[in-house]
């Protein structure tokens, strides 16, 4: 299920799980959210590795950073000619440079990949964030 109006957009997309029926740039698995959700600032993509599989190739980008947030499953991560093991918790950042590939373990591997241009990040949550006199249902209306 969508859901877009102007200020916010949702995407029900269930379970996790439910990725193996997505598919993006030939890989099954892989779901982009900026056209889904009209995204401006970022891309943002969901993705399950099925075990035991890799991507079948290393890339870097010309301008864009990676935030890889490995949600469920295990991995290894190839980067600038390095390999590591990644887990649940794992939280990776890779410069547009970095030289990078992933594959599963033995188990499903799940996780949010964000991109953004580097560089382009001019003010953080605590900045931009503004308090309003807005009260919602679980706070005290007095």
């Amino acid at each position: 299920m969508e859901n877009r109006t102007d200020n916010y957009s949702i995407l029900e997309l269930g379970s996790f799980e439910n990725l193996s029926k997505k598919e993006a740039v030939g890989r099954k698995g892989k779901l982009f959210l900026a056209d889904v959700l009209g995204l401006t600032g970022c891309e943002v993509s969901l993705n399950r590795l099925s075990a035991g599989q890799g991507v079948p190739f290393v890339h870097a980008h010309k301008k864009n950073e990676e935030l890889y947030i490995i949600i469920k499953g295990t991995g290894t991560f190839f980067i600038d000619g390095s390999e590591f093991s990644v887990q649940e918790g794992s939280v990776i950042r890779i410069a547009p440079g970095g030289e990078r590939s992933w594959k599963a373990d033995d188990q499903d591997l799940y996780f949010i990949c964000i991109q953004a241009q580097e560089g382009s990040l001019t003010q953080c949550s605590a900045q931009d964030g503004i308090r309003v006199p807005t009260k919602v249902s679980w706070m005290n209306q007095s």
